[in-house]
């Protein structure tokens, strides 16, 4: 007896949604966990603290920084 249950094949169109739902999900914590190591923050601790918010809260953590954390970091000059 199988643990799963045996799933019909996907068509093209319900492939390309689940990949357009992954990289939805995806892109806010690599844009987050990007930037917030290459940006200069006030303290190395709230570098930190966002880096590790967007890798322990996935989606939470990388809104959250694309929102509050990217205008308290400043590009290296």
């Amino acid at each position: 007896m199988p643990i799963l249950p045996d799933m019909p094949p996907l068509s093209p169109g319900q492939i390309a949604l689940l990949a357009g739902l992954l990289i939805v999900a995806i892109l806010p914590n690599y844009i987050a966990i990007w930037q917030s190591f290459h940006r200069e923050f006030p303290s190395h601790l709230e570098r930190m603290c966002w880096f590790l918010l967007a890798i322990f809260v996935p989606l939470l953590g990388g809104l959250a920084y694309l929102i509050w954390g990217r205008k308290r970091g400043r590009k290296p000059s």
